[in-house]
């Protein structure tokens, strides 16, 4: 449920109703918008059905919220969210593309590509110092080494990091070197971890699980939200489904959808999402002409070595290239980059 304010109502109206919904025992997210401003409750909302909040002072009028994920809902949030990670703004009218390779291999491989994203025009690095992997026998990362040459590579180019942290005990951890906790497919439903990274205060990016609806994506943004950490952002990155012919389903329909239902930065990962390097690009168009905030690209110096996930990696020759397209691209959708 939320209480939507009058243009004119006073602080003293406005801390009347949210009084009044804290005695009930609901907790209150309040939402400051140009003209107005709206309370959400937070919790199930049932018992108060028989709560006449229209008739106090300054309330315009209630709505019910029928969808089950209330933080991330833009009724409670009607205008955007804007999460800031070392000065990137991540969610207005630039586009944020975060780049690099599926993982930290070695010094010189993190480095060469941190500096060659950057100069093509990236915002953030990425790379994962963990990799969950179908097969115990395939390349896991580095482990904590990882997190040390991110953490060298942030601090040789200036580009905030995102890495994927695998299990609450390792929030800690991850937290000392990255500026951006990723929740991977694999893990978006891991309730515990969300909730870990839900206490922190580092922002924390979600992707869409393999077999998860745009709803149970917004859900799991849930989490997090409800444990007090606002600097949330959801991506699209292809699910499963019959299709064979590409490593998964990149669901481009998802992303104005959850434009619709959320305030929340969605970006979209045309890497995992085709699986085919020569499909990123074409693909990553048309996330940004669909509506997404940003992109999350794989791009490796030496795709045909690397130790995962080289089929679908950028060249950095093609990523320079990609991103004059997306410069061209953005302004016509009345986006920067």
């Amino acid at each position: 449920m939320i209480v939507v304010m009058k243009s004119l109502a006073t602080p003293g109206e406005i801390n009347a109703v949210v009084n009044q919904i804290e005695t009930l025992g609901f907790q209150v997210h309040l939402s400051h918008g140009t003209e107005r401003t709206i309370i959400g409750v937070v919790g199930d909302d049932r018992p108060l059905q028989n709560h006449n909040f229209e008739m106090l002072n300054g309330v315009e009028k209630v709505v019910r919220i029928l969808q089950p994920f209330k933080l991330a809902s833009r009724d409670f949030h009607p205008e955007n969210t804007i999460v800031e990670v070392r000065g990137v703004q991540i969610g207005g009218p630039k586009l944020t593309i975060i780049a690099g390779p599926c993982a930290v291999e070695s010094r010189s491989q993190i480095l060469e590509t941190a500096h060659a994203v950057k100069e093509a025009g990236a915002d953030i690095l990425r790379a994962g110092a963990y990799k969950p992997r179908t097969s115990p026998y395939t390349f896991q990362g580095i482990g904590e080494e990882g997190l040390e040459l991110l953490a060298e590579a942030r601090e040789a180019t200036g580009l905030p990091i995102i890495t994927e942290v695998m299990s609450p005990e390792a929030v800690p951890l991850v937290g000392q070197y990255t500026d951006i906790y990723q929740v991977g497919a694999r893990n978006m439903q891991n309730f515990t971890l969300l909730q870990a990274v839900g206490k922190t205060r580092l922002p924390v990016f979600v992707k869409r699980g393999l077999s998860s609806t745009a709803q149970e994506l917004l859900m799991a943004a849930e989490y997090v939200l409800s444990g007090g950490n606002h600097g949330v952002m959801v991506c699209e990155r292809g699910i499963r489904t019959f299709e064979t012919a590409t490593r998964n389903t990149l669901d481009i329909n998802a992303i104005p959808l959850l434009k619709q239902w959320t305030h929340l930065p969605v970006f979209a990962d045309p890497s995992h999402g085709t699986g085919k390097w020569d499909l990123v690009a074409p693909i990553a168009k048309g996330c940004i002409a669909a509506g997404a905030d940003g992109l999350i690209i794989e791009v490796h110096p030496r795709p045909e070595q690397a130790l995962s996930d080289g089929a679908q990696s950028l060249k950095p020759e093609r990523f320079v290239e990609l991103m004059s397209d997306l410069r061209r691209l953005a302004a016509a959708v009345g986006r920067v980059l």
